[in-house]
């Protein structure tokens, strides 16, 4: 396939365009994706301001729907009009890490969307081993797949058994999507504290909690204390999915001894948080990250395709390419869960 196509291409932070590109050449191994519906989510603000691990120039994103419109040499398994969607992540398989059997700490970690173009554009190559197929969700909802993977890792880092008690702070998608995987995967109790406004709406539609704490925007203090007097004991599980710096200093202390606590948001590069290791030492509380995915689209996609995870309704605003830039002052305005580009 031959000809131009539209992109948006960053030259430098905050510095991006629209521009015509030419179509992806596919390769051997590979498939050209026609990209039906592409998500934006929280980190592409980060990228945006040359924050997380961006690399610059890049055209950006990618969490995307697709049709397979062209398919290389040595491909199988796929044919032309198949429905798909394509993990973003590339390890280089020599490292430190990745001969370590570690590959999301690949030195050399590049992410489609990131560190290399992405998926707002009209058309995009993936190698044919990073792409998977999908049959019931819509294409808004398979923008949603890559956030799910993300949070199965998160699974995986809390390894909880069966029966915690877990607080999850932020109601962004893929909060909430971890909060449903928690509720299937044998937590007793899910509860949900975030701003009152569409987020939680969303959040109480999909029945992603079992508690929703609905806090003011404003003064939230009040409700904080509340929730501290209705556990007293805490959580057994404590994930922070919010980027703020603030929230992430003060979750810890929610967490019951013994627990654990995950720092699941992505936050300024100058972010700080002030933690007593005192408390840490004598409640002997664990500490854990979790960012981004290996391995986990298999299980995403399952879940996601099967309907056991809910997804419809998170994608609230749908934008054209040439109106990316609505697009980031959508996401900035808080107003939206989850925002799509459609080429």
């Amino acid at each position: 396939m031959s000809g131009d196509m539209k992109a948006v291409y960053y030259h430098a932070p905050k510095n991006f365009e629209v521009r015509d590109v030419p179509i992806p050449q596919v390769g051997d191994g590979e498939v050209l994706f026609k990209v039906t519906c592409c998500g934006v989510c929280g980190t592409d603000g980060h990228v945006h301001d040359g924050e997380f691990i961006a690399k610059f120039p890049v055209g950006l994103r990618l969490f995307l729907a697709s049709v397979i419109a062209d398919i290389g040499k040595d491909v199988e398994g796929f044919a032309k009009g198949d429905r798909v969607v394509a993990d973003p992540g590339i390890t280089c398989g020599r490292c430190f890490y990745c001969r370590r059997g570690r590959s999301l700490l690949c030195e050399n970690f590049d992410g489609r969307g990131v560190t290399l173009a992405g998926g707002f554009a009209e058309y995009v190559a993936f190698e044919a081993k990073q792409v998977y197929k999908i049959h019931n969700l819509s294409d808004d909802e398979a923008t949603l797949i890559e956030p799910a993977a993300c949070a199965v890792h998160g699974m995986d880092q809390l390894n909880a058994p069966v029966g915690v008690e877990a607080l999850i702070i932020g109601a962004g998608p893929t909060g909430l999507i971890l909060a449903q995987l928690l509720k299937l995967n044998g937590a007793a109790k899910v509860t949900i504290a975030a701003n009152k406004g569409i987020k939680t709406e969303v959040a109480k539609q999909l029945e992603a909690g079992d508690h929703f704490i609905e806090l003011d925007r404003v003064n939230p203090e009040a409700q904080w204390q509340q929730l501290k007097k209705d556990n007293p004991y805490g959580f057994d599980v404590v994930v922070e999915a919010t980027g703020s710096e603030k929230i992430a200093s003060d979750a810890i202390n929610y967490v019951r001894r013994g627990g654990t606590l995950m720092i699941y948001g992505v936050y300024d590069s100058t972010a700080r948080v002030h933690w007593s290791p005192s408390k840490i030492f004598l409640d002997e509380i664990r500490i854990i990250g979790s960012f981004a995915q290996t391995h986990c689209f298999p299980r995403a996609v399952a879940y996601l395709d099967s309907g056991k995870i809910k997804v419809k309704g998170l994608v609230t605003d749908v934008f054209k390419i040439d109106e990316y830039q609505q697009a980031l002052d959508k996401m900035n305005s808080r107003s939206a869960v989850k925002i799509a580009v459609k080429p």
